[in-house]
């Protein structure tokens, strides 16, 4: 058997390994959530329930009343919400940020950026306090609205960081030659360095609403009804004081990976290209 033979197995057994490890607890989650209570709890667990039981979904989509189940689709709907809004506004803003930290040349750009990038990379939990006391100012407590505000706080820098390293990339003759054709700032920026970002922004796009989409801490600190609950707040609620259902939960959990994944497999061919041509530069 040859070296590189010997290499090709290796990388394949490898990479089989890394997928079990990957995949073990999406396959748990799948088989949790249609099998019984009961059943979840015996040893050993059996990955193929012998009996399906569909009940967990019915409540959740079908489900009437005020119980978690049925808040889970009120939680669905302000968690696109939110994560739209944020990805819309951060995007926004960051697309025209990172074109300025990329192309203009003003006083202290190096350092306007890392201030962005150090409100990024601060612990949430250290900026609870404040953000509960403005918010509660300003009456936006309990609100979509004000998560957005929140999200897009800490969304925008890491746009702001994404792009600006993508947009340098790209050669600045192409916007020169625009501008000597004519072109204003803007109409450069939207006519040939965003289509040129194309595979950064899709990326960006997708990164901005997972972050949006999965916050936990904000959301449970800020939200305290299901007008205004997230889905990771929403799936916390299905813990109870004295017993948890681990297969509505499971369920909870794979309908709340959805979006993210049809996302992910719709922008995938962008992904790997925006990130290694713009996230790795410095």
């Amino acid at each position: 058997m040859s070296a590189s033979l010997k290499y090709r197995i290796f990388i394949h057994v490898a990479a089989l390994l890394v997928a079990l490890v990957i995949l073990a607890p999406f396959a748990w989650m799948a088989t949790a959530s249609i099998t019984e209570p009961t059943a979840l709890i015996t040893r050993p667990y059996h990955w193929i329930p012998s009996h399906l039981d569909f009940s967990r979904y019915k409540a959740i989509f079908a489900g009437h009343g005020d119980d978690v189940a049925s808040a889970f689709r009120a939680s669905l709907v302000n968690s696109t919400i939110v994560a739209v809004g944020t990805v819309v506004i951060s995007m926004s803003v960051g697309v025209l940020g990172a074109y300025a930290f990329a192309m203009l040349r003003f006083r202290l750009r190096r350092v306007t950026m890392m201030v962005f990038l150090t409100t990024y990379m601060l612990p949430p939990i250290a900026l609870l306090v404040p953000l509960y006391l403005i918010m509660s100012s300003l009456g936006l407590l309990d609100s979509d609205l004000g998560l957005i505000i929140i999200y897009c706080s800490y969304v925008t820098p890491f746009v702001l960081w994404i792009l600006s390293n993508y947009f340098s990339t790209i050669p600045a003759e192409l916007e020169e030659a625009a501008r000597v054709d004519g072109c204003s700032r803007m109409g450069a920026l939207f006519r040939i360095m965003l289509p040129a970002a194309r595979p950064g922004l899709f990326a960006t796009i997708m990164f901005a609403f997972i972050l949006a989409w999965d916050e936990f801490l904000y959301a449970l600190i800020f939200t305290s009804s299901s007008a205004s609950k997230t889905i990771p707040v929403a799936i916390a609620d299905f813990t109870g004081r004295y017993s948890t259902d681990f297969g509505l939960v499971a369920a909870g959990g794979l309908i709340a990976s959805v979006p993210p994944v049809l996302l992910a497999v719709a922008f995938q061919k962008f992904v790997v290209g925006g990130l290694s041509a713009g996230a790795v530069k410095g």
